[in-house]
């Protein structure tokens, strides 16, 4: 089995995040996918079969499946793009958050994701206690989003991450206003055994929509400050999201695996 690993939200390899995607025939036993996925120990590994003219996608990471991860998305796009379809622009993937569509735009990969609908929370001491900084702000949705005073914060973060399981939310958003971008963030997802996620695509569907109402404005550039970094170029259009990026191709391998988990005796 052929597994592609891309490095999505940047144009140069060894940053980005980085996703592994496998595009199969037929679906894998979920345990398969789970061991695969851990073996990669990356904070996801994308599983795609093409059903009629769409592909159905599902990401893994080395905690369970998710509903939605916006840079493997992006990275499937780039492999199904570059080595399945050619002569496309275009590429529609059934998923858990519904129908997902990527174009090619030149060297970008752009996403139509949903936004998520922000709920205010309370800024709480066990978020303090968590982050090592009291935000200035909370919202929630699928995941929480503290707004923190300034990009420096976000960038010298340094979370505990097992006080980080205690709060709500499937994943950990920190974010400020930007000097160079819109806005800078952070992404910490320690329920799905993943420390910091380099650059989050799921991620920015809660914190484009948070800057885009604050800003007033419905294109921004958002840069992810994990130690890789990501760029992001988003834009808003009414309950719809669009999240573009570059990628880079680090590898191209053959998994030496059968359908029921056992090594290959193909060597």
């Amino acid at each position: 089995m052929r597994q592609y690993v891309v490095d999505a939200f940047t144009d140069a390899v060894f940053h980005g995040n980085q996703a592994a995607v496998c595009v199969l025939d037929a679906w894998l036993p979920e345990a398969l996918m789970m061991n695969i996925t851990r073996e990669n120990n990356f904070s996801e590994t994308a599983f795609t079969v093409r059903e009629g003219e769409a592909y159905r996608l599902r990401w893994f990471t080395p905690g369970g499946e998710i509903d939605l991860c916006g840079h493997a998305t992006l990275a499937t796009a780039f492999v199904v793009l570059n080595f399945y379809e050619k002569s496309a622009s275009r590429v529609v993937f059934s998923t858990l958050s519904g129908e997902l569509i990527v174009d090619r735009q030149g060297e970008l990969y752009e996403m139509e994701l949903p936004a998520y609908e922000l709920r205010p929370a309370e800024v709480t001491d066990a978020m303090e206690d968590a982050l090592g900084v009291r935000p200035a702000e909370a919202w929630a949705a699928r995941d929480l989003l503290c707004v923190l005073d300034d990009e420096e914060t976000v960038r010298r973060l340094t979370p505990d991450q097992e006080k980080m399981k205690a709060l709500d939310g499937l994943l950990v958003h920190v974010t400020a206003r930007g000097r160079e971008t819109d806005c800078v963030s952070r992404s910490f997802a320690p329920k799905l055994a993943i420390i910091e996620d380099p650059v989050c695509g799921s991620g920015h569907c809660h914190i484009i929509p948070y800057w885009a109402d604050r800003l007033g404005k419905d294109r921004l550039t958002a840069y992810q400050a994990s130690a890789r970094g990501g760029t992001l170029y988003c834009r808003r259009d009414g309950q719809r999201l669009f999240i573009a990026g570059k990628a880079a191709l680090y590898s191209v391998c053959e998994l030496f695996v059968d359908p029921d988990g056992a090594p290959a005796d193909d060597l």
